[in-house]
């Protein structure tokens, strides 16, 4: 049986495999790092692991491939009537494109690979240090 792990990041759950690719939210981190992510809601294969809420000690390692941003989204609003006012806003989400290469169980703490944060937790953290 494969072991699978359902993961938490940029406020969604993902249920990956090692090597599968996604798309998350904006990651502080450039092509080719490595990265870790901790919050773990459940770990999956030959026996189930299920957090309360998450899991101690697991983790999902992944390599970012690239930072790209999604398809435009178009918003648009009309007021009717008298007032004959419109306005069309177009808006890209930046991605972080994500490869798993592993799923660890246990042992997290102590695999030295960067946690995945976002980067609004990277600005708040490097705003805390100085």
């Amino acid at each position: 049986m494969t072991t699978f792990a359902v993961l938490k990041t940029g406020g969604k759950q993902y249920k990956v495999q090692a090597g599968d690719v996604l798309r998350v939210e904006l990651i502080a981190a450039t092509a080719g790092d490595k990265v870790q992510f901790n919050e773990i809601l459940m770990v999956g294969g030959d026996s189930v692991t299920i957090g309360a809420p998450l899991v101690a000690g697991a983790a999902v390692q992944a390599e970012v491939i690239d930072n790209i941003k999604a398809d435009k989204v178009i918003s648009y609003h009309k007021r009717r009537r008298k007032h004959s006012s419109q306005r069309t806003r177009g808006h890209r989400q930046k991605l972080t494109l994500v490869r798993v290469t592993d799923i660890l169980a246990s042992g997290a703490e102590t695999s030295g690979v960067t946690a995945a944060v976002g980067t609004a937790d990277a600005r708040r953290a490097a705003h805390e240090t100085k």
